[in-house]
């Protein structure tokens, strides 16, 4: 079996055509995908799936197919053994965006259905490259050397996203575009924060190196998860805190901005609204994100959601 054949992802599981050999129709073709994508989404990605049940059915689709695309990217590191292997499935995705924007994608459902959403709704290019460039990071297994680093990360994988979800959702507004980019940057630093522990079994870190050791954090003795020591703690405080409170600034900043942000833009930046209760929880847990419960599936946390997209809130 070729190395090409070992690294491409997964083609669609299940669906009649794709199973029997027989070739179902388009319309069947679409429907799988998007299936898919949205099966994909919800599992991987649940806040932003009820995010984006507050759009409209055709731009929902879209929204969809997007961020199952992200989850493609962004569980590459996960999902290999050698940061190599991951550089040549970025690359894959890098290569298989031409096709996308051919109009002839890769027998790949994600590929596929982001495929017909870049046609319907006219979406760029340039986004799409900006979050496989800034993805590469992933792949050096180092922590950002200071905040300023950790923002441009967060920045590059999340806010371009963001972007093009206003995009599909029709909206080219000053505000709302400087808002898309702080809750991009909030959304990504939150949940890097509370991704520590689940990065520390991988033996990553996404904490500034910098302020590591300013605080006296041993990132290998966190990677043991050997936080008895009350120093750990206490250094881990601090640097969470720090991260946490620049998501806190972004919030802030988008939060700013909300008169001037159209009601058809909130699917878009709900997940400010997730990321708020995350950053909240943090908090109250002493920024230990260790100690900090999950959050999932909570009636709590879907209602204040829902409050919110009446309101025109995020």
């Amino acid at each position: 079996m070729g190395l090409h054949r070992v690294l491409r992802p997964r083609r669609i599981q299940g669906g009649l055509g794709y199973m029997s050999g027989v070739s179902p129709g388009p319309e069947r073709c679409r429907v799988e995908q998007l299936g898919y994508c949205a099966r994909q989404v919800r599992q991987h990605d649940h806040d932003r799936f009820i995010c984006s049940l507050f759009a409209p059915p055709a731009e929902r689709e879209g929204l969809q197919s997007l961020l199952a695309f992200n989850l493609e990217i962004a569980r590459i590191r996960e999902a290999v053994s050698q940061p190599l292997l991951g550089r040549i499935r970025l690359q894959w995705w890098s290569d298989a965006l031409d096709s996308v924007f051919a109009g002839q994608p890769p027998p790949h459902a994600v590929a596929t259905a982001l495929a017909a959403t870049v046609q319907r709704f006219a979406l760029p290019r340039a986004p799409f490259d900006r979050i496989i460039e800034a993805r590469a990071f992933d792949m050096e297994d180092a922590a950002p050397a200071d905040l300023p680093a950790l923002v441009d990360y967060a920045e590059g994988t999340s806010a371009p996203l963001f972007g093009l979800a206003l995009d599909i959702l029709a909206v080219d507004q000053a505000a709302a575009r400087a808002a898309a980019r702080d809750v991009g940057i909030v959304w990504a630093l939150t949940g890097l924060a509370r991704a520590v522990p689940f990065h520390a079994r991988s033996r990553r870190v996404y904490l500034p190196a910098d302020l590591n050791r300013q605080a006296g954090l041993d990132v290998f003795r966190l990677f043991e998860g050997r936080l008895s020591d009350q120093r750990m703690v206490q250094g881990l405080a601090v640097v969470v805190g720090a991260v946490a409170d620049v998501a806190q600034s972004h919030l802030e900043s988008a939060r700013a901005a909300s008169r001037d942000v159209p009601a058809k833009a909130i699917p878009a930046l709900l997940p400010a609204t997730m990321a708020s209760i995350d950053l909240e929880r943090l908090r109250r847990a002493g920024c230990n994100p260790f100690m900090v419960p999950d959050p999932r599936r909570r009636v709590g946390r879907l209602l204040r959601v829902m409050l919110n997209a009446m309101r025109g809130r995020y």
